[in-house]
């Protein structure tokens, strides 16, 4: 996601609502017929007469951001009424685009978007950290998915405390101003430090809240573990490390121990409350470049998550933490640094035989931008990414970033994939 909420991967670094549309009727038991390719064909091909088509379950979803107000509420401070009917719109949006599946961010920066005994009320309701927005979003976004025949996964930040390092800007009471020694600013930002264990506690508290007292059908985080690299800056954590980091041959095999717990006991702790609760994860779409480790991906990105976000990705699928793994292969087929046509195949193969379901994160927000390589500007191109999934029966479906961009759909890029393969409704797979 762009600047604040994704990571988008620019020449070998980390770079970086509409009206209410008419509601479709809730899914059943239909089922799409994608085309399934023997692999003779190039991705794009039309179907062949006779070939087999296979009708399965599938994931469709887009998230919804609120970090900064990107995609909800459109700006803060609107009133109750008009933040509700804005969340309206982007579920009907969903179930007219034919999707099933909305990831609604809900703990953007250590607050709330529903009534937590933890943490505040989110500034981008109402445009004050802690201030009461006089409604539950989550619990509106609950009730509202569910009656359209859409699943609603939870999107939840784990270390991000703040979009600046002032914590006299937090709210009174504010976690992170009662415990001050449980922050580091880094880059511009506050973040909650991963290596102190009561941090890890409390974080896993905040968001079991939601999971707990609502009926959301995943909890789901993003990419943002230890922060991205910042050229010149220091995440000081050598205190941490000196006081918890006995019996580590370095600090970052340290820093990947704390992430590992953090998702280990999360996923355990989900399964205890509801075990129906699924846990997703969409990381940064690289795990490891063949280059550092051989079993890495045929790709030369300038950021990895095992090295520099202390973040196992492939490490959780294999030892099955998770319940799905959603990278966000956000590049386009044939882009020489990460080719969505390698990573593709190589994420297919990270979740063979573990019983993980393989979601792939798809960036619709650069389809039509002027800034991005000529292939975003075909709006072809992201259904090309469809059917070239299609040959990868780990592929179990798609996630749009994001919300916005479904709505706008700036060159019919989303519409083209809707067209094309979505032409009814499906159940996610469970």
């Amino acid at each position: 996601m762009r600047q604040m909420a994704r990571r988008s991967f620019v020449a070998g670094a980390a770079g970086v609502v509409a009206g209410v549309v008419s509601t479709v009727t809730t899914a059943g038991d239909a089922v799409a017929d994608p085309l399934r390719r023997t692999g003779a064909e190039p991705a794009g091909a039309p179907a062949r007469a006779g070939a087999r088509h296979v009708a399965r379950r599938e994931l469709r979803g887009m998230w919804v951001a609120t970090v900064a107000n990107l995609d909800w509420p459109s700006a803060p401070g609107l009133t109750a009424a008009a933040q509700r009917a804005e969340l309206i719109a982007y579920l009907d949006e969903a179930v007219a685009r034919r999707l099933n599946t909305v990831i609604l961010q809900v703990r953007p920066t250590a607050d709330a978007l529903w009534p937590s005994p933890y943490e505040p009320w989110a500034q981008y309701l109402t445009g004050v950290q802690g201030k009461d927005p006089g409604w539950d979003p989550l619990g509106t976004a609950v009730q509202e998915a569910h009656r359209r025949g859409l699943e609603l996964h939870a999107w939840f930040n784990p270390y991000r405390v703040a979009n600046h390092t002032d914590p006299s800007r937090l709210a009174a009471g504010h976690p992170a101003r009662l415990h001050p020694d449980w922050v580091l600013p880094y880059g511009g930002k506050l973040y909650y430090n991963p290596g102190i264990p009561e941090v890890r506690r409390f974080v896993q508290d905040a968001m079991l809240d939601a999971v707990r007292r609502y009926d959301i059908d995943a909890v789901h985080w993003d990419d943002y573990f230890y922060p991205y690299p910042v050229a010149g800056q220091v995440f000081d954590d050598d205190a941490t490390y000196a006081k918890y980091g006995a019996g580590f041959p370095d600090k970052a095999a340290w820093r990947r121990d704390n992430t590992d717990k953090l998702v280990r006991e999360t996923a355990e702790r989900i399964k205890k409350i509801k075990k129906n609760v699924q846990f997703g994860i969409s990381p940064f779409g690289v795990w490891r470049n063949a280059a550092t480790d051989p079993l890495g991906s045929d790709t030369r990105a300038g950021v990895q998550t095992y090295d520099d976000l202390h973040a196992d990705t492939r490490g959780w699928v294999r030892k099955g933490w998770i319940d799905y793994i959603c990278p966000q292969i956000y590049w386009n087929i044939g882009f020489a640094a990460a080719d969505y046509a390698k990573l593709l195949p190589w994420w297919a193969e990270t979740v063979r035989g573990t019983g993980v379901d393989l979601f792939v994160g798809e960036a619709l927000y650069k389809a039509g931008d002027p800034a991005q390589p000529a292939a975003w500007q075909d709006p072809a191109e992201l259904s090309r990414h469809i059917d070239f999934a299609a040959d990868y029966d780990q592929v179990r479906g798609h996630v749009y970033f994001s919300g916005k961009d479904v709505v706008r759909d700036r060159i019919g890029a989303m519409a083209r994939v809707v067209g094309d393969h979505y032409r009814s409704r499906v159940r996610p797979p469970r």
